[in-house]
């Protein structure tokens, strides 16, 4: 029998008590001003939540002001200001506000949301009127390495940045297996998407190099699970979008860690040889470690431009060379070594590269060590910080191609839907799902194979014209509507929905067991507002 939301107040009678008491108190003391009526058709009133956030008892603190920067994200087009930030010294902070704010139970509509460095795409990280959890403060655990056995990794708390983990890692000789192109992240953050890379064709994104997990539930509770233990939230919140608990606590995989790596480019202008070789190189035993690639449209200088990290093989052919006018594809593949094994890694990569069928006179290549590779988006983004162009508006689309759609889906959209790539990089590699775990939250295409395809694109604020953001929004929209006339099975990476329904076509027969989880670990749907999933539950709604 399906509870009432009076059953539910006796339930959880003790904190709802204090709380009716707390709220009466307020009603006879100043009526003039407000009545019991107006604070229950608002209970996410300010003064309310303010005062019973203050009761609990934690090591960190909440701020009840100044906090216009938790609603922005690097999207820059959502803003939704909380009612409270939460900045957690300890893991029993975030459990006691959840625990707290689930034992409220439906006399609320107040919501939860864990935001890491801020770099989500379309407010998924906001609580319009909630509380935001500040992961960055949560410092604790230290980062703790383990690599006596043979399988190596490191116990870190889920607000640390990788770049971090990255630096420490190598103090020890060791690095996790799997990355995203740009460090700057928080672990929990791209372990609730997937965390996905040039080197996921050979390791699996980061979620697959997980040995155990510490999660804070909807319901508060403080649950450690793994393939072994709670395996159901385990593989529940790896890719979980943050809606079933917020990771406080991750165990990495690590791998003794390269000093060195050689960084390749090279040009094709015929979208069928250039995906053969992608293709070829991510099913081979021995290959790259990493194989990613670009469109390029309409470009022009383009090989000179590269000259500021890259050398050519072949300086005068590669300065005969034309990009302007042509939609071209980038292969970029990389090598890792160490110094004292450089003579056999040439050796290695000539062979790869011979068979390749690339244009000869567009080879680049350069020598550059483990962290600079790898942290090579950050060097970008301080270039665009001071030009002022990094915190502008960024309608980033993230679409999951299968293999047997990527010739059609590229027909159409490079060099018809769009004729340019002035506004960012798109990005165009395949994986093979066959390295991925299964069970996890991370909905894919159905096949084996898929292409990740991102048009990373940034708008000029107030322009109206082909950079601004309006006229990428609708080149967007043309993407994903050629994609659903077509049928191409597409599936979105970072999603962004904005009803149920559209949920519910996202996840396909996956849905019943990601509403299943939710129900089980965050009854009231609390966590991750921001997606715009599940809807709060409150007596608001049932009266």
């Amino acid at each position: 029998m399906k509870s009432s939301p009076t059953h539910f107040f006796f339930k959880h009678n003790s904190m709802l008590l204090r709380l009716l008491i707390f709220i009466l108190g307020i009603c006879s003391i100043n009526r003039s001003n407000l009545c019991c009526d107006q604070l229950f058709a608002n209970p996410s009133s300010f003064s309310v939540i303010q005062s019973s956030l203050k009761q609990l008892k934690i090591e960190g603190y909440f701020s009840f002001k100044n906090f216009d920067h938790v609603a922005k994200d690097f999207g820059n087009r959502y803003h939704f200001l909380p009612s409270a930030v939460l900045y957690p010294k300890s893991v029993s902070d975030i459990s006691s506000t959840l625990k707290h704010i689930f034992d409220m139970g439906t006399t609320t509509d107040l919501t939860v949301a864990a935001r890491g460095h801020g770099h989500s795409l379309e407010g998924q990280a906001q609580a319009y009127r909630g509380v935001v959890i500040s992961m960055e403060s949560l410092r604790a655990p230290a980062m703790r390495f383990h690599h006596a056995g043979e399988l190596p990794f490191i116990d870190v708390s889920a607000g640390e940045l990788w770049i971090n983990i990255l630096h420490e890692s190598l103090k020890l000789g060791l690095t996790p297996k799997s990355w995203t192109d740009y460090l700057h992240l928080t672990v929990g953050g791209t372990l609730s998407n997937a965390g996905i890379s040039g080197q996921a064709f050979k390791h699996g994104p980061q979620i697959n190099n997980v040995y155990q997990l510490e999660v804070v539930t909807g319901k508060g509770e403080v649950i450690t699970c793994s393939k072994e233990q709670n395996a159901d939230l385990f593989y529940g919140v790896l890719g979980g979008l943050g809606q079933l608990g917020i990771i406080t606590r991750a165990r990495i995989a690590l791998q003794p860690a390269p000093k060195k790596v050689k960084w390749i480019r090279v040009l094709y202008s015929d979208f069928s040889t250039f995906s053969n070789d992608q293709e070829q190189l991510i099913s081979s035993k021995d290959s790259f470690d990493y194989v990613e690639g670009f469109v390029i449209i309409n470009r022009t200088g383009l090989l000179n431009n590269w000259r500021s990290t890259f050398n050519p093989k072949d300086p005068l052919l590669a300065r005969k060379f034309s990009s302007e006018g042509k939609v071209l594809y980038c292969l970029e593949v990389a090598k890792y070594f160490n110094p004292e094994d450089t003579p056999n890694t040439d050796q290695n990569i000539e062979v790869l590269l011979s068979k390749l069928n690339y244009i000869e006179s567009t080879l680049f290549q350069s020598e550059v060590s483990y962290v600079e590779f790898l942290d090579r988006v950050h060097v970008s983004e301080m270039k665009l910080q001071e030009k002022g162009l990094w915190d502008v508006p960024h309608p980033w689309l993230n679409l999951l191609i299968p293999k047997s759609r990527i010739h059609d889906f590229a027909q159409e959209v490079f060099g018809k839907i769009l004729t340019d790539t002035s506004h960012g990089p798109i990005l165009i590699y395949p994986v093979n799902k066959s390295k991925w775990i299964k069970g996890t939250s991370m909905v894919t295409p159905e096949e084996d194979v898929m292409y990740l395809i991102a048009f990373l694109s940034s708008a000029m604020p107030s322009s109206t014209g082909k950079d601004g953001l309006e006229h990428i929004l609708n080149k967007n929209k043309k993407i994903l509507n050629f994609c659903n006339k077509a049928h191409i099975g597409m599936k979105q990476y970072l999603p962004h929905y904005t009803t149920q329904e559209d949920w519910k076509v996202h996840f396909g027969p996956r849905w019943e067991t990601f509403a299943r989880r939710k129900s089980t670990y965050d009854p009231l749907s609390i966590l991750a507002p921001g997606h715009r999933i599940f809807e709060r539950a409150s007596l608001l709604q049932q009266r």
